[in-house]
Order: C-alpha cells, then sequence, then structure tokens
C-alpha cells in the first residue's frame, strides 16, 4: 500500500468515525423504491453467462451493520478497483455497444460495479446489500454505480471518484437498481431530489 493511499484512507477513515456516531435521525434517508424496473440488457446477457450470481441468495437480511472495518474494507475495494482498472468503453473494448464483464485490466463503469461487488462479497458482504444502480450525470449521460446498503443509509462506490459517498450526496440522478430480494431482478428509484423515469445506455 503506498504512502497516499494510506494517507487517503487514513482521512476518510477519520470522517467516517464522526459519521458513525451521528444520531441516525441525522442520518439521511435511503433511497426510495417505486416499482418494478427492466434490467438492462447488459445485466440480462451478464445473468446468462453468470446464472449462479443472478439467483437469490436467501433474501433481503436488512442493510449491512456498517463498522469501522466494514468502512475500510469499502474505500479500499473502491480505491483498489478504481486504481488497477483502465476505463474503457464497451466498444473499444469488445467492439459492441454494450457488454457487462469482470475486467482484468480494462473495463466500464458496470465492469468497475461488478468487480467491486465481487471483491466485498469475498470480504464477507451480503449479496443483498450490493446492488449495482443505472444513475444519470449532470450531463444526461448514463451511468452505473454500486450502491452498498447499510445502517448509515447507502453509499456509493464509484469509478469516476475515490471517496465513497452517501447518495444523496452525489450529483447523479438515480434511477434503477438491483433488488435486495433477488439479484436478477431490478427495482425503480426515487431519490426525491429528481423525477427520472425509463431505460438508459450505461457508459
Amino acid at each position: 500500500m503506498t504512502i497516499k493511499r494510506t494517507l487517503g484512507i487514513g482521512l476518510l477513515t477519520i470522517a467516517m468515525s464522526g459519521a458513525l456516531a451521528l444520531p441516525a435521525a441525522a442520518v439521511p434517508a435511503s433511497m426510495r423504491i417505486v416499482g418494478k424496473a427492466n434490467p438492462p440488457i447488459g445485466h440480462y446477457e451478464f445473468c446468462k453467462t453468470y446464472h449462479d450470481e443472478c439467483v437469490p441468495t436467501g433474501g433481503d437480511t436488512g442493510p449491512a451493520v456498517l463498522t469501522q472495518d466494514s468502512w475500510k474494507s469499502l474505500l479500499d475495494v473502491n480505491y483498489t478497483v478504481n486504481s488497477s482498472i483502465t476505463p474503457l468503453t464497451d466498444q473499444d473494448i469488445y467492439g459492441v455497444e454494450e457488454r457487462w464483464a469482470y475486467p482484468r485490466t480494462v473495463g466500464d463503469c458496470e465492469d468497475f460495479a461488478l468487480l467491486k461487488r465481487k471483491m466485498l462479497i469475498d470480504r464477507g458482504f451480503s449479496a443483498s446489500d450490493l446492488l449495482i444502480t443505472v444513475v444519470l450525470q449532470p450531463s444526461g449521460e448514463g451511468h452505473a454505480v454500486l450502491t452498498v446498503r447499510t445502517d448509515h443509509g447507502d453509499f456509493i462506490l464509484d469509478n469516476m471518484r475515490n471517496k465513497v459517498m452517501l447518495w444523496s450526496e452525489t450529483e447523479y440522478t438515480y434511477l434503477k437498481r438491483q433488488s435486495a430480494d433477488d439479484p436478477g431482478r431490478w427495482v425503480k428509484l426515487q431519490d426525491g431530489r429528481a423525477t427520472a423515469v425509463g431505460s438508459v445506455q450505461t457508459n
């Protein structure tokens, strides 16, 4: 681990120490689910290849309890994937418009999210708390991030930043994400800050 990386994680851990001490009433609400949604075509095709990763595994056990150790895991996984994978479009990698896959050296935004999800499951997080999420950037472009549900709110792991933020602190409009009950199904979101409907292409 580099000195720069250690300092970065250390500073964010200090910031999280304060957040963990906040009373429940001060924590922003989690994303609001308002119905069912169609899965992105890329995830639909991904599930045909990785069927075992898209079937229910015991249902929703509730948001993860966020501890200092689990917070450090979020920071470490987010930084590790962001720093080891080079962003590249599916068109550039595979010659197709949309393909979801685990990245090795290069990947699209949803590939980053897939790898982070897998790594966090390997560290003991429940799959029901690790939900790939489709958002709109302020530019109107589609994007994919990983939502981590916790008892302190929904946190976002994003390939565009190493900082792990609450969903409500980001500039995105949240459209839909995987269901906590069934990773092969998707639900529509309404975050209360803007109304956006329909499917979008992730970049």
